[in-house]
């Protein structure tokens, strides 16, 4: 007579079925990646497995998700960037998440893409980017991008600054920024502005006017206003002083 184990021999035997992992899928669903991805404690080996998916990782959500996560490994993350279309690289770039030398790799890679993007692209990074990629921007030949560039949220007096400081900045994007309701009334940008070359004697009359003499006088040692109208605010001076 065959003996059969008892109730609760049979009962230890049986385990619940683990979580099937990444490579257990191979036709891995773009929500099922995402739902694995919004672990933050996913193993790094999981999140390997997913990268090697092909069929998730046809997905630029998944892509994103990957590349953000706080666990992924550097070497995944950088080769996502590097593949990563224009808009993507945006969205990576803002993802609070994101390690901040990647965020920064990212707008690099945006900015080095500008010159052979669309009018249309460039408008909207212009919109919607980083402080880094609206600086750039900031120089485009295009008076719609550049206005566009000097409304986005994240713009910063310092970034608008280090433009005006470029090599390449235009008379333009000058002029633009002394009749901008905003920026133009900044003082740390009117001083800026008296030390550009472009900016208009009517323009650099009123801010010189606004500054003490000592700072004016300072501001005029160093700035690469035409000679001439440097002369001119230093005569306003003098009579001021008068």
């Amino acid at each position: 007579m065959k003996l059969e184990p008892p109730e609760s021999a049979t009962d230890s035997a049986v385990s619940v079925p683990a979580t099937p992992s990444a490579d257990l899928e191979p036709e891995l669903t773009e929500d099922r990646a995402l739902a694995l991805l919004q672990r933050i404690d996913l193993p790094a080996e999981d999140i390997e497995r997913i990268s090697k998916n092909l069929a998730a990782m046809k997905s630029r959500k998944v892509r994103l998700a990957l590349a953000t996560h706080p666990r992924v490994p550097r070497r995944i993350a950088l080769r996502l960037i590097r593949e990563f279309h224009t808009f993507d690289l945006m969205h990576f770039a803002l993802t609070p998440g994101a390690a901040g030398d990647l965020k920064r790799l990212a707008d690099e890679q945006l900015v080095a893409r500008l010159a052979s993007i669309t009018l249309g692209e460039r408008i909207s990074l212009a919109r919607r980017s980083s402080v880094t990629v609206a600086a750039a921007l900031l120089l485009d030949k295009h008076a719609r991008v550049r206005e566009t560039a000097l409304e986005n949220p994240r713009l910063t007096e310092a970034a608008i600054i280090k433009a005006l400081q470029r090599p390449a900045v235009s008379t333009a994007l000058v002029g633009a920024l002394c009749h901008h309701a905003k920026w133009s009334l900044r003082p740390e940008i009117r001083l800026a502005l008296l030390r550009s070359p472009h900016t208009p004697l009517a323009r650099a009359l009123e801010y010189a006017r606004r500054l003490p003499p000592p700072i004016l006088r300072d501001v005029l040692r160093v700035s690469r206003l035409p000679e001439k109208i440097k002369e001119y605010l230093r005569k306003d001076l003098e009579t001021r002083g008068k």
